[in-house]
């Protein structure tokens, strides 16, 4: 099989990973998702034992009969944002004590005990299409979302309750409206209550949002899909939060307690959900933020009354941003918090107001809370491709790093910490895919043991990736070259393939040989892969993150020039007089920025799903850099490709998924129309039924391999001064 379509049939190598940890309270049990083996798309639901280090599965599609994927639109959409490939159970919620599950299959839902060996899955008698499940705390009911309205199944006699009635077109209840989802990292609408008595609830209003039509030619006979698309400088959905309280009753809709604050001001929900006072009362917390996003503020509100307070506000006059995993809360109460507060003006992780965390961290996330012990992520300065976790003990201070058992240092980790129990992942340039283990008594040295977790993907049919990272030029530019396996240093230049992301919120050089899979199949087909994550990207510092703010364009485009100076200067090993760019979506923009403004560096250009005019990029990722288009059209402007289009003069291909709900096919196509009202050659792919990220595996396949050519045949008069 080649390595393109085993690329695409495994998923980018992800099915047979585990992953979607839960632990016990105890820190003896722990859940997770994996598939059989690393072609199998459908997705188990597993127990493991720490005490017997036995595994078994929970729940498999197969013995249940639901291998097919006939899902609701909401679910498909939900999926979309979260970049979901797999199938089967791709999601599910337990109760606090990890005795029961809950997920769906095909829009049906079910359940499972996992206390006990003989327990099998079994389906709830719901009506309707069931969206995003969640199990309450004590594991009794289960709240789902089905047509725009939320409803309770108690799980004993499956006595169906529903709490909200629908309202209309444009209104529905639990669930994340598109630019949560999107831009956010909210990917739910419902919380339970600590103690099962109520349900906190965002009510979505959609109806003031433009509608997009998103069609397939190919299909002329289909109605195109209708979606409520926030276009920059254009209205979003309207937000609320509600507490619905069960009380006694088993029938009819919850009386709603409205949670009001100034949504004029702050009409971002950012995050939602409960803690427990100091005398075991349910508080609802829940985090907002202004439409410039320069201001956030964290709430506090009484759930009867709806009374709210403020806890912490954060303030920047460039953005604030949106930090994973906060605000949490300590056992002892004191709000953990991640902002930019002291003179250095970078981010650090706050208990009760106090910075906490090892000095010289770029501080990425709160991970975990688990008592007075804290989980977070982050990088050492000066080692942006390293992601590491620390465990920081309130009560004691001093963050140690967390170690992978027998591995050397580096790499990128991720984890969940529950009970005492870690799980930890590891990916690192030395193995092949990710390894797992879970360690009981984690922040003991002495008492720990460690239980591996086995990953079932299948290895790459690729040579291990040649990667030689290091920081370029005098901005230091994190940087990594891929040369051919065959290859022999100084027995000619290569052609040069930049393949960059390049923008906010993603990094490409990491310390993980996953993430250089594709670059090196490239580098195999003749190419000297760089890959650069210049100003914008993460891992640096918050002055390298907001270098871009106004003005998506130049930053970018000339770290990626820099880089590609450096390593000329560092090797003999690249052509110069052959330089090509690939990306996808902003890496798609970035590369068709190259061509268009930088043609003196750069000879071809394949663009993936780029954004081509930021006024039809969403409200929330666009506002963020360029503000409001109504006021600040110049910035719209400048970052803009369609102005640049009569100074093509390189070969440029775009490639565009026209189901794309994410980055509209109208980005390609009227950069299209602006290249032939220029007379500018051009090459477009339009991709039937695919959306942002191509997951079919034959399209998945080819796209690759007719890049290659592409890209081939575009530098092959290059190199004489062409």
């Amino acid at each position: 099989m080649s390595f393109p379509r085993q690329q695409a049939r495994t998923r980018r190598f992800s099915l047979g990973v585990p992953r979607a940890f839960q632990i016990s309270p105890d820190g003896r049990r722990v859940t997770f998702l994996r598939g059989r083996h690393g072609l199998d798309p459908a997705t188990c639901l597993w127990l493991l034992d720490l005490d017997s280090g036995r595994e078994r599965v929970v729940a498999d599609p197969r013995e249940l009969g639901r291998t097919d994927e006939d899902l609701p639109p909401e679910e498909r959409a939900r999926r979309e944002r979260l970049r979901e490939t797999g199938g089967g159970v791709v999601s599910y919620t337990v109760d606090d004590g990890l005795t029961r599950a809950a997920f769906t299959l095909s829009g049906r839902l079910y359940h499972v005990d996992l206390v006990g060996d003989g327990a099998t899955a079994r389906e709830l008698p719901v009506t309707g299409p069931v969206v995003d499940p969640v199990i309450d705390p004590r594991g009794e009911a289960v709240a789902y979302v089905s047509g725009g309205a939320i409803h309770v199944v108690t799980i004993a006699d499956g006595n169906v309750r529903t709490l909200t009635g629908p309202e209309g077109e444009g209104v529905t209840w639990g669930l994340a409206e598109f630019i949560a989802a999107e831009e956010m990292g909210r990917y739910r609408g419902m919380w339970w209550a600590p103690d099962g008595s109520a349900l906190l609830a965002a009510r979505v209003d959609d109806s003031p949002v433009a509608r997009w039509h998103i069609g397939d030619p190919a299909h002329p006979e289909t109605a195109p899909q209708v979606m409520a698309y926030p276009a920059a400088g254009t209205a979003n959905a309207e937000v609320r939060l509600a507490v619905l309280p069960l009380g006694e009753s088993t029938e009819g809709p919850a009386k709603p307690a409205w949670i009001d604050w100034d949504r004029e001001a702050l009409p971002y929900l950012v995050t939602a959900g409960w803690t427990t006072g100091p005398d075991g009362t349910p508080t609802v917390v829940f985090t907002a933020q202004s439409r410039d996003q320069r201001s956030m503020t964290v709430f506090s509100a009484d759930p009867a009354t709806g009374l709210v307070f403020d806890l912490l506000s954060e303030d920047d006059d460039t953005w604030v941003e949106i930090m994973p995993g906060v605000p949490a809360f300590t056992a002892g109460g004191d709000l953990v918090w991640i902002g930019a507060r002291g003179e250095d003006r970078e981010r650090h992780l706050y208990v009760a107001g106090r910075a906490v965390e090892g000095r010289g961290h770029y501080v990425r996330g709160l991970v975990d809370v688990d008592g007075g012990l804290l989980l977070y992520s982050g990088s050492v300065a000066g080692s942006p491709g390293d992601v590491g976790l620390w465990l920081l003990d309130v009560t004691e201070g001093g963050a140690l790093p967390v170690e992978f058992p027998g591995a050397s240092t580096g790499g990128v980790h991720s984890g969940r910490l529950r009970g005492g129990t870690l799980v930890l992942q590891r990916r690192d340039l030395e193995n092949d895919g990710v390894r797992t283990v879970a360690i009981r008594e984690a922040a003991s040295e002495t008492r720990r043991s460690v239980t591996p977790i086995d990953s079932f993907a299948e290895t790459p049919d690729l040579p291990a990736p040649r990667v030689r990272m290091w920081a370029a030029g005098e901005r230091r530019i994190p940087s990594a070259l891929l040369l051919p396996s065959w290859y022999e240093s100084g027995s000619g230049p290569l052609p040069v393939l930049m393949d960059p992301y390049g923008g906010p919120h993603a990094q490409r050089v990491l310390r993980a040989r996953g993430a250089y899979l594709t670059s090196q199949w490239f580098a195999e087909q003749g190419f000297a892969v760089l890959v650069a994550d210049g100003r914008g990207t993460p891992g640096i510092g918050l002055e390298w993150e907001q270098a871009i703010s106004g003005d998506l364009a130049s930053a970018v485009l000339e770290d990626q020039v820099a880089a590609l100076h450096d390593a000329a200067a560092r090797s003999e090993d690249l052509d110069l007089d052959r330089v090509a760019i690939r990306g996808w979506s902003f890496g798609g923009y970035l590369a068709a920025l190259a061509v268009l403004r930088r043609p003196d560096v750069f000879h071809a250009a394949v663009a993936g799903a780029p954004v081509t005019d930021w006024r039809l990029y969403d409200t929330h990722y666009t506002e963020r850099y360029l503000g409001l288009p109504q006021e600040r059209p110049d910035a719209y402007a400048a970052s803009s490709l369609l102005g640049d289009a009569p100074n093509l003069r390189r070969p440029l291909m775009l490639i565009h998924g026209l189901a794309d709900d994410n980055v509209a096919f109208a980005h390609s196509q009227r950069l299209s129309s602006a290249l032939l009202a220029a007379g500018r050659p051009h090459t477009v792919l339009p991709l039937s039924g695919i959306t942002h990220m191509p997951t079919e595996e034959s399209t998945a396949e080819n796209l690759l391999l007719l890049q290659v050519e592409f890209l081939r045949e575009a530098l092959r008069g290059e190199g004489s001064g062409s």
